[in-house]
């Protein structure tokens, strides 16, 4: 039996133009930041994607939680330029 649940707030946002947007630097520390955070995964190239494209219940729920929260929050300190 499958079981599937949704993470509000997650996968509804996506990159825009922006004009002044984040470096090109920038993205890669917060990037390098979440692989060191998160060894054991292919983040792929765009941070977006692995929201978009993971699949509920691959992993255990704490785990899946704590993940796309890992994803999201560094999708938003890309966005915001922290």
């Amino acid at each position: 039996m499958t079981v599937r649940f949704r993470v509000p707030g997650f996968g509804r946002r996506r990159p825009g133009p922006t004009v002044g947007g984040p470096s090109v630097e920038h993205e890669g520390r917060v990037c390098s930041e979440l692989a060191a955070d998160l060894p054991d995964e292919d983040l792929g190239e765009y941070l977006h994607d692995c929201i978009d494209l993971y699949e509920m219940g691959s992993k255990p729920r704490c785990e899946e939680v704590e993940y796309l929260g890992l994803v999201q929050e560094a999708i938003d300190r890309i966005e915001r330029g922290e």
